[in-house]
């Protein structure tokens, strides 16, 4: 084993996305000798190029598209609402590009090294890059991130399909689009583009959409879906895909029959995968199960001197955990007398669909599997003044407290501006505060977050 002053570098990152510039800032930052080696066509990372930023700006424009569009509630008269979608998809490009300047720009600032390059690993310390160059490191990062799953079906590779990076580079919309998978990405992209005006099948294999979230959640969504004119199937088997002339067609199982739809595409939405089957993770004496990272809490991988974060490893594919996991990483690997651990008690989630829905912490789903005892209230959108006011009648707010103690276990939000107003219920447990101390917090009226203290009341006067 070489002495620790012979190495190229203190800390190797593996990843330039979120995950790994977050742990390369932290290292740098902790003194160490850092580089970054992405090997990706494009710098920026999942969220910047083909995530986060890009779906949400196309989701806002559809959004505007939406309410411009049925303007009637409020007494407003609309003729002739149009969209340019060529300029649409301009916008998001114009955005996405600056985006990803200031990251090209914040890796290539001299804080750190920046290779541009593919790794593998030769042994536990070094890696050979695809640019002919071998580099070692003391400690390594791997942050390679995820990408799109493949088909489930072998018939799929022959009928052709979209996947989540495809869609967001079209020129021009598809007349008629089955969307396969039930996930955010699924839910995001097929009330995008039926508000543009596709016509959207949606298939789930299971019995409702976003299955990570309450039942109660989804079926509000499923039902916005249907009254937009979304086909939703849940609880379906897929069986085929074929292609005829300008027409791709899906055979499925559903409700004990045989079915089958046509569409002028497929949008292939069933979920991602670690990038890592390039890296030779064996070679370093890395640990995964199915491609997967296996990481402890402090984001230490098997190889002790090897930590990791971000989609890689999981288990949340979510671009501030990634973050929080990068950075976390390199604290240790800077710290290692006071090391930090990851926390999921604060895990949240948004999809970023209308109405939005969120949840921090634990589900009654979850709950109920864990066998951990709490009450829950909940309160709808349609009896609420400023959602009334609003127009935004769909969905509920919901609270999960401790049986004895009434602190603040979970929080869930469907509605309007839900990833927004979630954060209420972040800050909340993140202080432990209890519904009790929840429900005397002053809230200007009359607005959304206020919300919040009618499920915060009523379980409050159970406890």
């Amino acid at each position: 084993m070489k002495r620790a002053d012979s190495y190229d570098f203190d800390v190797a990152v593996i990843g330039g996305g979120s995950g790994g510039y977050a742990a390369a800032r932290t290292a740098a930052g902790a003194g160490l000798k850092t580089v970054v080696v992405e090997g990706g066509e494009e710098v920026g990372g999942l969220c910047i190029l083909r995530g986060c930023m890009p779906t949400k700006a196309l989701l806002y424009a559809s959004e505007i598209l939406h309410l411009a569009g049925h303007p009637e509630p409020w007494g407003i008269h609309t003729a002739n609402v149009s969209f340019d979608f060529a300029r649409v998809m301009a916008r998001k490009n114009a955005l996405i590009g600056e985006f990803a300047e200031d990251r090209r720009r914040q890796l290539a600032d001299g804080r750190f090294g920046f290779l541009r390059a593919n790794a593998r690993f030769r042994d536990r310390h070094t890696v050979a890059l695809d640019n002919n160059r071998m580099l070692s490191a003391r400690h390594f990062v791997v942050a390679t991130g995820s990408s799109v799953a493949p088909p489930p079906l072998p018939q799929f590779r022959e009928t052709g399909y979209l996947t989540s990076d495809d869609a967001l580079r079209l020129s021009q919309l598809p007349e008629s689009l089955i969307v396969l998978g039930g996930g955010p990405i699924a839910c995001e992209f097929a009330q995008f583009f039926a508000r543009f005006g596709v016509k959207v099948s949606l298939f789930q294999r299971s019995e409702h959409v976003l299955r990570e979230f309450d039942t109660d959640a989804a079926t509000v969504i499923e039902k916005v879906f249907r009254r937009e004119g979304i086909e939703v199937f849940t609880g379906t088997k897929l069986t085929g895909a074929s292609r005829e002339g300008g027409l791709k067609t899906v055979s499925f199982e559903h409700g004990g029959e045989s079915r089958s739809i046509s569409a002028r595409e497929i949008l292939f939405a069933l979920g991602r995968v670690p990038n890592t089957a390039s890296l030779d993770l064996d070679a370093a004496g890395v640990a995964t199960d199915r491609g997967r990272i296996i990481a402890n809490e402090f984001m230490q991988t098997s190889a002790p001197h090897i930590y990791t974060a971000g989609d890689c490893t999981g288990p949340h594919e979510i671009v501030h955990i990634a973050v929080q996991q990068g950075e976390v990483a390199a604290h240790n690997i800077a710290t290692p007398a006071a090391p930090r651990r990851m926390d999921y008690r604060l895990l949240i989630a948004v999809v970023f669909t209308d109405p939005q829905v969120a949840f921090v912490g634990l589900t009654e789903k979850e709950a109920k599997a864990r066998n951990i005892p709490c009450r829950a209230a909940s309160y709808p959108f349609n009896d609420h003044g400023k959602s009334l006011i609003m127009e935004a009648k769909d969905g509920f707010v919901k609270l999960l407290a401790d049986v004895k103690s009434g602190e603040i276990l979970g929080g869930s939000c469907v509605g309007p501006m839900g990833g927004e107003l979630i954060h209420e219920i972040v800050a909340a447990m993140a202080k432990r505060m209890t519904v009790h101390e929840l429900a005397v917090v002053p809230h200007y009226h009359p607005t959304l977050a206020e919300i919040w203290t009618y499920p915060a009341e009523e379980l409050a006067g159970q406890i």
